[in-house]
């Protein structure tokens, strides 16, 4: 019913799905709904389907009454809190899954994960039927599977990608980054700075292999323990790119302490 409501008069509907533990990267794509249609809709959900065994399920930070509050100032019409038996209520036995742009990168490093979000998005695209719904490019390829599996399953619903909020100095924002200590928080901007060099050294016309090489082995150095990729792909289909050429995009992914951080920059 409060959806009938939001929708009196022939309203646009804009969707804004989260999982919370919000920050200003989530108020921005709030802000971008309420730019492009008349009702804005957003959505907490920590999804248990895209979470791998061994990852933050149970220690991802949650924090309603102060996410709901971010959300009224940011011009949220409504707020809808699911709970798991909302979502996959006894005998669920349904998976979304997309090839393609699935496959490699957070696919590989991370087994199911994208399966859970084509799913839970299905769901929640479904539910709320908006006009548009927002996600931020800092998911970059989530971003892309969301896009899929919206268009072959003809659901209707144009998906807008935000372009990656950052703080001052750089750092994407994500609700992860509370994990880091302050040594971790200063070291992880070498992500940022590896992504962003080795833009501009492929912009130059330098060796698509050694620029991600040299970007390898910065983030080593700043302390990271693990790289789960750096690679220059194209921006449309993900696939990795060896020589610089249409629209592309640099993407990374690697671990600093016990947190993973993922970012992206276009490379035009």
């Amino acid at each position: 019913m409060a959806l009938v409501a939001l929708r009196a008069g022939g309203k646009s509907l804009a969707l804004v799905p989260t999982m919370g533990a919000l920050h200003a990267g989530h108020i921005a794509l709030a802000e971008e709904a309420r730019r492009r249609a008349d009702r804005v809709v957003a959505t907490i959900f920590v999804n248990p389907l895209q979470f791998g065994a061994g990852e933050d399920l149970d220690r991802y930070p949650r924090q309603e009454d102060q996410d709901a509050r971010m959300l009224e100032e940011a011009g949220c019409d409504l707020l809808w809190l699911p709970q798991g038996q909302d979502m996959y209520p006894p005998g669920f036995a349904t998976n979304v899954n997309v090839k393609g742009v699935s496959d490699r990168w957070e696919g590989e490093a991370r087994p199911g994960h994208f399966d859970g979000v084509a799913t839970v998005v299905a769901k929640l695209l479904c539910a709320v039927r908006p006009d548009i719904a927002i996600f931020g490019e800092k998911d970059f390829q989530q971003l892309a599977v969301i896009r899929r599996m919206t268009q072959d399953l003809q659901l209707g619903v144009e998906i807008v990608g935000h372009s990656t909020i950052r703080d001052a100095d750089g750092l994407a924002l994500s609700s992860r980054n509370a994990y880091l200590s302050a040594d971790e928080r200063r070291n992880a901007l070498a992500l940022s700075a590896a992504l962003n060099d080795a833009a501009e050294q492929i912009r130059a016309g330098a060796s698509v292999e050694q620029s991600l090489a040299r970007a390898k082995e910065r983030l080593t150095a700043a302390g990271f323990s693990r790289i789960d990729y750096f690679a220059l792909v194209n921006a449309m289909t993900l696939e990795p790119l060896e020589q610089a050429g249409g629209p592309m995009r640099l993407i990374a992914a690697a671990v600093i302490g016990r947190t993973r951080l993922i970012d992206n920059i276009a490379v035009e």
